[in-house]
């Protein structure tokens, strides 16, 4: 293991590990981390961070935030997060179809950019956990 991953929510600290390899969503794409990586702060956007421990791969959904990477260490500050093998399949499915009729009704402003921000989430949580059994991720 060569680089240490700490992932911190406003109310909670999701993730405290070592690993070989992260790929971040950030807000310009995929955005690969290894060791002796160069100092780096980015925003991150909604996605999948993938994490590579020893020879698998875990999924955990951010829901936007920053990343720091600095003497092997990535800090990701985010508003949210939820690793993928945590998602509930239906749940997710039910939430997505509950998003995109709210979406489909908004009259106001205000109603279609929270629409938009849910059915994002909502979108991007059923998307890791109808693959999420079968996960295999090439190295980038």
């Amino acid at each position: 293991m060569s680089l240490h991953v700490s992932i911190i929510a406003p109310d909670r600290n999701v993730w405290d590990v070592n690993a070989e390899e992260v790929i971040l969503p950030s807000s310009t794409g995929q955005l690969g981390i290894l060791k002796g990586h160069a100092p780096l702060l980015t925003a991150l956007d909604i996605g999948v961070m993938r994490v590579r421990i020893e020879k698998g791969w875990v999924p955990i959904v951010l829901m936007g935030g920053f990343a720091e990477v600095e003497n092997d260490e990535v800090t990701i500050l985010v508003n949210g997060a939820e690793e993928g093998s945590k998602i509930d399949k239906d749940e997710a499915q039910r939430n997505l179809e509950e998003m995109t009729t709210r979406f489909n009704e908004a009259v106001t402003n205000k109603e279609k950019i929270e629409a938009t921000q849910s059915l994002r989430r909502d979108r991007k949580s059923t998307r890791l956990n109808s693959s999420h059994a079968n996960i295999s991720y090439a190295v980038f």
